[in-house]
C-alpha cells in the first residue's frame, strides 16, 4: 500500500515550506503586528461610552 493521501493544496504548501522555510515564522509576526494586543479595558469601556448613536437612515438628517 502507499503512504497516506495528501492534497495538492498540502502539497503546495509544503513545497513553499522548503522553498522558503522562514514562512511560518513570518506569518507569526504579522499576526502579532496585526492581532494579539493588549486591550485596556478602562480605555475600552471609554470608546464604547462615546458611542454616537447612528439614525436610522444615515443619508436624511435628523429631524
Amino acid at each position: 500500500m502507499s503512504k497516506h493521501y495528501e492534497s495538492d493544496i498540502t502539497k503546495l504548501i509544503n513545497q513553499i515550506k522548503q522553498q522558503q522555510p522562514d514562512t511560518e515564522l513570518r506569518q507569526r509576526e504579522g499576526r502579532s503586528r496585526l492581532w494579539d494586543k493588549h486591550v485596556d479595558p478602562e480605555l475600552h469601556e471609554g470608546f464604547k461610552q462615546a458611542n454616537v448613536p447612528q439614525p436610522p437612515y444615515v443619508y436624511y438628517p435628523a429631524q
